[in-house]
């Protein structure tokens, strides 16, 4: 496939963060048996891989702003453009020497997600989408699933834990959906959730209490993969409320039926 320049700029600012990211993992397991362990070393590698990401994209478009997980907002002298950045989305997979995590970054402009890009740099499935010009996985078109029927599917969602979420509220869209579907799954990343989704590997994803930068990618490659994504009210405000559904639209409709009646 022929890249644009823009996403040229995106893949090779990821794939130079992820080769930092690759080595530091391969650090955690021997971190692992120490008392102390890996944690101070795991936030180091997320802050110097997302450092990685803002210079490469900063000396490629010096005027866009930026939002990042660990350095907050920057403003851009184009105030219709703005990078929103995750560099280790899926922390505590890295932690425990998980193989799942991933890379995100998005373009938004005007306030919606334009071009996006998730990287598991372990497994080397790259994940990328720009408006208009359709969703691709290491340069093979992907396209969300096709089934329609929730009993069928396979569904992906975000599970509270310690410190996060309303466990209390969670059980009851569990007690509401795990009985309508062919299982559900929970792999520690949003971003490679959405992924996933847009690739047809899961049926369709919800998940609350997530951040723009959890997310922002993850849009435009659902909806470039011919998928549909929405609010838990049904709206367009992903990125400012922090939940979301993603399927295709028999599936993103029924899942957010269910989701909402519990």
């Amino acid at each position: 496939m022929i890249r644009s320049p823009l996403m040229t700029v995106m893949v090779q600012a990821a794939r130079k963060a992820g080769r930092s990211l690759v080595r530091d993992f391969g650090e955690v397991e021997n971190l692992q048996v120490s008392l102390k362990g890996p944690a101070n070393f795991v936030s180091n590698a997320d802050r110097k891989a997302e450092r990685i990401l803002h210079e490469e994209l900063k000396k490629a478009r010096p005027n866009f702003g930026f939002l990042m997980e660990e350095g907050g907002e920057e403003a851009g002298t184009d105030p219709s453009n703005r990078w929103i950045i995750d560099p280790l989305d899926g922390t505590t997979n890295f932690l425990h020497g998980i193989p799942l995590f991933t890379i995100s970054v998005a373009l938004v402009r005007d306030g919606v997600p334009f071009a996006g890009l998730i990287f598991n740099p372990v497994t080397d499935e790259l994940f990328i989408a720009e408006k208009g010009a359709g969703a691709f996985m290491n340069d093979r078109r992907i396209r969300v699933a096709a089934r329609r029927a929730l009993s069928d599917s396979v569904v992906c969602c975000g599970m509270p834990h310690m410190g996060r979420g309303n466990l209390g509220g969670f059980a009851k869209e569990y007690a509401a959906i795990a009985p309508k579907v062919a299982g559900l799954r929970r792999t520690g990343s949003a971003a490679l959730d959405l992924a996933w989704v847009a690739a047809g590997r899961f049926d369709a994803f919800w998940e609350r209490n997530l951040s723009a930068w959890d997310i922002a990618a993850g849009i435009i490659l659902v909806r470039e993969a011919g998928g549909y994504v929405s609010d838990l009210d049904g709206g367009e405000k992903m990125l400012d409320k922090g939940d979301i559904v993603a399927g295709n639209e028999t599936m993103r409709r029924d899942l957010l039926a269910l989701v909402r009646g519990a």
